[in-house]
């Protein structure tokens, strides 16, 4: 049963959901989506259908999800498109690469970028999210938020671009960003060490201490921490927001790599170093 239209308004702006009606947005959006022929792609939200036949068009097997009974009825059928009137968030990640595609509601923003981070078979996903909420994940603000430090081994975080707010309908009060998730081919850190590496980031982020090197201190130790920090050209001082994910990859070699004997100090032994008299 569709709901009733005040009903069914009340419920896209208890989620932030604004539709985009400008075509020239709508195509940025896919474009930088970029899918090619037969690629298998997971819309979120599709709405009114706009990015749906956009994607269609350009012969993605695409499957829409679209929560709104309603909706999902009056999306255009194709070839190669699959409609679902269900939640995305209750959706199974398929068992072949596929990317994911969407204009989402707003307060389900962070549900929607969490379930892609965890589908094992992902490449890509191109989020239009709110512009600060693609800003601040991509370290446009010169500060880098902890999922996007955390995660950066295995996915790259993209701002690919910004929508005027008078592109939507009803017209939000920000405007849109572009946000793309890419899955790297090769892992910057080991399948096996990444749990270690999350676990750095997590304790620095803690601020116990009162700094990100007095917090990595407690765990490895002052002159080591100090000596990470020279090397990866850290200010003793500097805020844990302001560190690069770079800079975190190059402390978490060094401090979690084992100590090497061959690097120890070494003991001056009896006798040697003094002059014969």
């Amino acid at each position: 049963m569709a709901l009733p239209r005040r009903e069914h308004a009340r419920t896209r702006q208890a989620f932030g959901q604004n539709f985009l009606s400008d075509t020239a947005a709508v195509r940025r959006v896919v474009t930088a989506a970029g899918p090619q022929p037969g690629d298998l792609v997971y819309e979120v939200g599709a709405g009114r259908g706009r990015l749906t036949t956009e994607l269609a068009r350009l012969g993605a097997e695409l499957v829409a999800y679209e929560v709104d009974p309603a909706m999902a009825a009056a999306l255009p059928r194709r070839p190669g498109l699959t409609v679902r009137a269900e939640d995305f968030l209750r959706a199974v990640p398929p068992d072949r690469p596929f990317q994911v595609v969407g204009n989402i509601p707003y307060a389900l923003t962070a549900a929607v970028v969490d379930w892609c981070l965890r589908a094992e078979t992902l490449t890509t996903a191109t989020l239009l999210t709110q512009w600060e909420y693609a800003r601040k994940r991509t370290g446009d603000y010169g500060r880098w938020s902890r999922l996007t430090v955390s995660t950066w081994p295995t996915f790259s975080w993209e701002l690919a671009g910004r929508i005027p707010r008078t592109a939507f309908r009803p017209m939000p009060r920000v405007d849109g960003g572009i946000l793309r998730l890419t899955r790297r081919p090769v892992p910057l850190v080991q399948a096996g060490a990444l749990p270690a590496y999350q676990r750095l980031v997590e304790l620095g982020f803690t601020g116990v201490g009162g700094s990100l090197q007095a917090s990595l201190a407690r765990r490895y130790g002052p002159a080591r921490v100090s000596g990470a920090f020279r090397a990866a050209r850290l200010a003793p001082d500097v805020p844990v927001g302001l560190v690069w994910p770079e800079q975190w990859l190059t402390l978490f070699r060094l401090l979690d790599a084992p100590a090497r004997p061959d690097l120890a100090p070494r003991r001056r032994q009896p006798g040697r170093g003094r002059r014969r008299p």
